[in-house]
């Protein structure tokens, strides 16, 4: 019954992120193994919408180190162990916290023993520019701690790349990349396991730079400017890394897009109309939100919630002023033309 139920939450979150984004690319799903223990090791941009990307875009059901303070909660607790969320602590948690991590280091030690797939984002924080982060020692330790119980387990790692059009706006789209996997056992020398993940991790580092879009730290908001005045796509990452090597950095293109004026966009216009109090209620939400990175996790989160209430109140408006069918052409133009809007922008 608990599989059934996840299968139905999975499909139905699925078919929200599709009403949600504009589009949704999915490329190297045949990499991923079927019957193989599995850990994949996604970039982390946007919070909570890389995990349900993953968890609904993969030929497995995957289950996700979580950072802890989002069990504290008694009503989300037990939300968040039926979507198979495992609590991973952090120094900021407290270092007596650390203690526990053992306790889920051996919990995906078994789930890997059992051939399940694990999901560890290893930059361990999320972070909105478009470049890969330092790999933290949380996968690794990960590994160790299996290989030491399960020496010959054929791990498999597959390197995926979340990709955004502009993962702070709305509409936005997505592209999820998951790379070739690399054979544990291959790399794994039991005599040297330091020198076996500090090469595993580079090489992982290494992959992940290919399946999203890279930006090195120093000239980073230079390169971006010039990246966006160029008017590359974000959602074709090899292409974008192949620009930024190739990128002339003479500034002429990018002060002939500066001295362009913005265009009105009318179909936002329309749109904004047509969601005038959702669209105000959403602006008061969004400014309690402390981290960028959390902001479309909310507004999508917000748009489960509020957006079918939004809907009904149409109808029973219209079914007031005119009457029930009437209201559902109502309801079903403005459903209609936000669709159209979300898929075209």
């Amino acid at each position: 019954m608990k599989k059934v139920g996840y299968s139905a939450i999975r499909g139905l979150v699925k078919c929200l992120l599709h009403l949600y984004f504009g589009k949704i690319k999915v490329y190297g799903i045949s990499n991923i193994p079927k019957d193989k223990p599995v850990l994949f090791l996604p970039n982390h941009q946007n919070a909570f919408l890389d995990t349900i990307l993953i968890a609904t875009k993969c030929n497995r059901s995957p289950y996700f180190l979580t950072r802890s303070d989002v069990f504290k909660s008694p009503v989300l607790k037990p939300i968040f162990a039926f979507c198979k969320m495992i609590p991973i602590f952090r120094m900021r948690d407290g270092i007596s916290s650390l203690k526990h991590n053992q306790q889920t280091f051996d919990s995906c030690s078994l789930l890997l023993k059992d051939k399940e797939a694990v999901v560890i984002f290893p930059e361990a924080n999320h972070n909105l520019e478009r470049r890969v982060r330092p790999l933290s020692k949380g996968f690794t330790r990960i590994l160790s701690n299996t290989l030491e119980k399960y020496p010959n387990l054929d791990i498999q790692l597959i390197p995926v790349g979340v990709n955004y059009k502009n993962a702070a706006d709305f509409p936005d789209r997505a592209a999820v990349y998951y790379g070739k996997p690399i054979a544990i056992q291959s790399y794994y020398n039991k005599n040297d396991v330091p020198a076996s993940m500090n090469a595993i991790k580079a090489l992982v580092s290494a992959n992940l730079k290919k399946l999203t879009t890279h930006i090195e730290p120093i000239g980073y908001n230079e390169t971006l400017n010039k990246l966006t005045a160029i008017g590359v796509d974000f959602l074709k990452p090899a292409e974008v890394n192949n620009t930024i090597q190739n990128l002339d950095h003479n500034a002429d293109h990018l002060k002939e897009s500066q001295n362009k004026r913005p265009s009105i966009n009318i179909q936002r216009v329309v749109f904004n109309c047509l969601n005038l109090p959702l669209i105000l209620l959403w602006n008061n939400v969004k400014l309690k939100i402390k981290e960028v990175e959390f902001k479309s996790t909310f507004r999508f989160a917000f748009g489960v919630l509020f957006y079918p209430i939004y809907l009904s109140f149409l109808f029973v408006i219209g079914a007031l002023l005119y009457n029930p069918i009437v209201a559902a052409y109502i309801v079903i133009a403005v459903f209609g033309y936000n669709l159209i809007f979300i898929k075209t922008n």
